[in-house]
């Protein structure tokens, strides 16, 4: 398709006669702050920004799009990392966004699941549920701006995986149209259902390029009654990985988050927080972050032990000093210095973030030796790594030499330095994409790196499902 037949005034009319002044628009100055993604990396182009009331009309716009073969991108609350929430450069396409679709459709305690449309804000469904004494088992730091859609498009990840799994364990049933626009309802949840492929799951982790999802029925636990958030200070990463094991061990059920921060990442931070303290008196080369719940309130024998599990990890030389938030501002002052890592980051200069995943049992030796080698391998440079021990997933994040031009480094030296880590991840047998997805940003180097057999099977559902490559072309997988 050609921009000109884009701009022949039909589709638009047509879309703005079905979805009236809220629903569509293209006026450029308001399309405008859609075309980029929030880290400024990629800005597309697109004919118009849509936004439905229900879920009939997203079906009757998707039809719509099909006959006039106008490509629809769906966007979240723009807080990816890969560049999937935002259009090409042809102009031939929508940006959708759910924001309108926010409500919550059947809210059951008793049964502890909520089905809410695919617009509502993660920080709105946790207050949502709290009402309700009831929590949601997932959270980022961009909990204020994702949409339950969007973290079920990309499989969502965030600090409590260790204990509950990604978003995929959360989602219980979808709804979602389909290229073609019909409307697949799998809301209800069944424990039991042998009808064939689980299709929902399909769908997870899929990045709206199978189809848009509308809705989730989502599985809910009752509230945390105590919590208990510890900030360790550490000698290596290898001594992380002990302290996790024994964390599992005594800890079991209860812990769960364990995150680890390096010292530089720590230093960044409370250079960029002015208001911030360091937790501990003296400066270690790691940290562990470390929260134990209970649904119980007042729970003194989660406290007796946590203590219990830190006395032996003392005695054991597994952690070299801790400290146990005395409260709730405390415990939230800790996980601030955890969630504004990245922004900290990004105030001392360009650098490569990557996502990646290698097993549990080899993450403490993947950081210790990629981090020499790619050192090594680009003078002058920092690599960095933190996050989810415990799910095997960290963030591998290169810096750039003090002073770099980000964009002569970025379209030079970087990619250079992501292509050098991802084929280092795959010879470790990770992941390139531990929870961020693919997006655009990685489509290249997972058909390089990826399975051929995945890819191929990958390929041919795609093909199967949106065979006029209508939804979110050119993420997650090549045209």
């Amino acid at each position: 398709m050609t921009d000109a037949t884009l701009q022949d005034p039909d589709f638009a009319q047509t879309a703005h006669a079905l979805l009236g002044d809220r629903g569509f628009t293209s006026d450029p100055d308001l399309l405008d702050p859609w075309l980029t993604d929030w880290r400024g990396r990629y800005t597309g182009r697109a004919c118009g920004l849509a936004s439905p009331a229900n879920t009939q009309e997203l079906a009757t716009l998707v039809k719509l799009c099909g006959k006039q073969g106008v490509a629809i991108v769906p966007q979240g609350g723009n807080s990816g990392m890969v560049g999937g929430a935002t259009p090409g450069r042809s102009g031939n396409e929508i940006i959708l966004s759910l924001r309108r679709m926010n409500a919550v459709r059947s809210f059951d305690p008793e049964s502890k699941t909520i089905t809410c449309e695919a617009g509502m804000v993660l920080q709105t469904l946790h207050e949502t549920v709290e009402t309700k004494g009831m929590r949601f088992p997932l959270t980022l730091g961009g909990k204020g701006s994702a949409t339950v859609g969007g973290l079920v498009s990309t499989n969502a990840g965030g600090t409590q995986v260790l204990r509950h799994g990604t978003m995929r364990a959360q989602v219980l049933g979808l709804e979602a149209v389909l290229a073609d626009g019909s409307v697949l309802d799998t809301l209800t949840p069944l424990k039991k259902d042998n009808r064939g492929f689980d299709l929902k799951q399909l769908l997870i982790g899929s990045e709206g390029t199978l189809g848009v999802v509308t809705a989730a029925t989502l599985r809910l636990l009752p509230q945390i009654g105590t919590r208990i958030v510890v900030w360790a200070g550490l000698d290596s990463i290898q001594s992380a990985r002990r302290l996790l094991l024994h964390c599992e061990e005594r800890g079991k059920d209860a812990l769960e988050g364990f995150e680890v921060i390096p010292s530089h990442s720590l230093d960044a931070v409370l250079d960029h927080l002015p208001a911030a303290r360091a937790p501990l008196a003296d400066r270690h080369a790691w940290y562990a972050l470390i929260e134990l719940v209970s649904d119980r309130a007042n729970d003194t024998g989660l406290a007796h032990l946590t203590e219990g599990m830190l006395a032996e990890a003392l005695d054991k030389g597994l952690l070299a000093d801790a400290t146990i938030a005395a409260n709730e501002t405390q415990a939230e002052a800790f996980w601030l210095l955890r969630d504004s890592i990245s922004a900290a980051e990004r105030a001392i200069g360009p650098a490569m973030q990557h996502d990646i995943s290698v097993p549990v049992d080899r993450m403490a030796d993947f950081v210790e030796q990629a981090i020499e080698i790619v050192e090594r391998k680009f003078p002058r440079c920092e690599a960095i790594a933190f996050g989810h021990l415990g799910d095997g997933n960290v963030h591998f994040h290169v810096l750039a030499p003090p002073g770099a031009d980000r964009a002569s480094w970025e379209a030079q030296d970087a990619k250079e330095i992501s292509a050098f880590v991802y084929d280092l991840v795959t010879q470790w047998g990770g992941s390139i994409s531990a929870e961020h997805g693919i997006g655009q940003d990685k489509v290249a180097i997972f058909e390089q790196l990826g399975d051929p057999i995945a890819l191929n099977v990958l390929h041919k559902v795609k093909q199967a499902l949106d065979p006029d490559g209508l939804l979110n072309p050119g993420k997650l997988l090549k045209a």
